[in-house]
């Protein structure tokens, strides 16, 4: 019996030895400012705890509501969670964000963290380290990062952002026009002519000055002999000799002007993100 009393005092003990440190740990930032909290929250960001950081920030904005520190903590935890890898989390935060402060001079910049968070989706974590043609993927978040950049170049073309912006819009638009090819392709192969000549058509008339027209073109000639249209056939071939005949295959705007692979393009881009 003397054990067991002995055993419960030491297991009491034991646990209020626990709980006393408990409130203390709770209370570590009960006390601090607006100022405070932001401070700890932007260390621990570029420590790269990021974990720490969301908790901070949205403390912060618990309990602190109004005023800048509370308007720059909704913006920065959503940098934090794109680098930590919750893209769907830091899209709801930057959507929020444009939301409450439309007119906000940092405004600008979530729209193109929007259109980061989605163009990084639309190439994924593989492709980081083994660059792919990514216009074989769903395109998806890359249309998403394009109307994310055009929104930013339409309500912001002075923004320092926006020349990056644009760059990026014409990767985007001509492996967006390229995923259209594949799939009017794919149609091809499988014996639906009409699909494949209509999704040709449809990279003519809405991605002109990409690489991807001229395979469009070539689809649909072919799209169109399997039909027996004989006279959309010719007239695709006539457009196709055209073009080919004034040169316009040879300068279409590649969205890099530069001779670099595809694959290296991709990784500065990436690398760019993190300047």
């Amino acid at each position: 019996m003397a054990m067991t009393r002995t055993l419960c005092l030491l297991l009491a003990i034991s646990l209020l030895s626990a709980c006393s440190w408990l409130p203390k740990d709770k209370e570590k930032s009960q006390n601090w400012s607006a100022s405070k909290f932001y401070t700890e929250a932007s260390t621990a960001m570029k420590e790269g705890d990021y974990e720490q950081a969301i908790e901070l920030y949205e403390k912060l904005e618990a309990r602190y509501p109004f005023g800048r520190y509370a308007t720059q903590a909704q913006l920065d935890v959503a940098y934090v969670y794109y680098q930590y890898d919750e893209p769907e989390s830091a899209l709801a935060a930057l959507d929020r964000f444009i939301k409450l402060h439309p007119r906000n001079s940092h405004v600008d910049y979530a729209y193109y963290l929007k259109g980061i968070v989605n163009f990084n989706r639309s190439i994924g974590f593989v492709d980081r380290f083994i660059p792919s043609d990514v216009s074989q993927r769903d395109a998806g978040a890359a249309m998403d990062s394009f109307d994310d950049f055009s929104e930013l170049v339409r309500k912001f073309p002075n923004s320092k952002y926006s020349k990056d912006a644009r760059k990026r819009l014409l990767y985007l638009r001509n492996n967006i026009a390229k995923h259209e090819v594949h799939v009017a392709r794919y149609y091809l192969d499988r014996g639906a002519y009409l699909a494949a000549a209509n999704r040709g058509v449809y990279v003519v008339e809405n991605y002109q000055r990409a690489p991807a027209v001229r395979e469009a073109l070539q689809t649909m000639i072919e799209a169109y002999d399997k039909l027996g249209l004989d006279q959309l056939s010719a007239d695709a071939r006539r457009v196709l000799a055209v073009n080919k005949a004034k040169g316009k295959f040879d300068y279409l705007d590649e969205g890099d002007a530069n001779s670099k692979p595809l694959g290296r393009k991709v990784w500065e881009y990436l690398e760019l993100d993190k300047n």
